[in-house]
C-alpha cells in the first residue's frame, strides 16, 4: 500500500547533490523519481529509489542525513481529470496533501503523495477507484 520515500536533508552548496547521486550510483541504486526543494542554506531531496534501505544506509555512511517516509504512489491514467479525481477523493475525506510530485517510468505513471493521514488517504484513494503501487511494482 505504501512506498518508501528516501528524504535527504543537505546543505545548499555546490557539489552536494552530485555527491549524493554518486553514493547512490556506486551502490547500484536506481532513482525512479525525485523532488528537490531548497532554501538559502539547506535543501530537502525526496526520492523514490530501487532499494530504499540500502540507499538510506549508504547515504548516512557518507555523511548525509537520510530517513525513510511512507508515501502513496497513486496510479494515474494519461487522460484529462486524473489529478482532479485524486484531489477530490482526498478533499471529500478531509485529508490534506502535504506535497506531491510525479513518477514516470517506461512501465508506470504515478503521482507520489504525502497526505496528512497516510492510512486514511490510502483507503480513500482505493475507495475512490484509484490504484496504488507498492515498492515492488515500481522498482522491479
Amino acid at each position: 500500500m505504501f512506498v518508501k520515500q528516501l528524504s535527504v536533508f543537505m546543505e545548499n552548496r555546490e557539489g552536494r547533490l552530485e555527491q549524493a547521486a554518486e553514493v547512490l550510483k556506486n551502490q547500484g541504486i536506481n532513482i525512479l523519481s525525485l523532488s528537490m526543494a531548497d532554501t538559502m542554506e539547506y535543501g530537502m531531496l525526496r526520492l523514490v529509489v530501487s532499494d530504499p534501505e540500502l540507499a538510506k544506509s549508504a547515504l548516512r555512511e557518507n555523511g548525509f542525513s537520510a530517513m525513510l517516509t511512507d508515501v502513496l504512489a497513486v496510479k494515474l491514467e494519461d487522460q484529462v481529470g486524473e489529478l482532479y479525481k485524486l484531489t477530490h477523493v482526498l478533499r471529500t475525506k478531509g485529508l490534506n496533501i502535504e506535497y506531491m510530485y510525479a513518477l514516470a517510468t517506461s512501465r508506470q505513471r504515478a503521482i507520489i503523495v504525502k497526505a496528512s493521514d497516510g492510512k486514511a488517504a490510502a483507503d480513500a484513494v482505493q475507495e475512490g477507484g484509484l490504484e496504488l503501487y507498492g515498492n515492488e511494482e515500481l522498482c522491479c
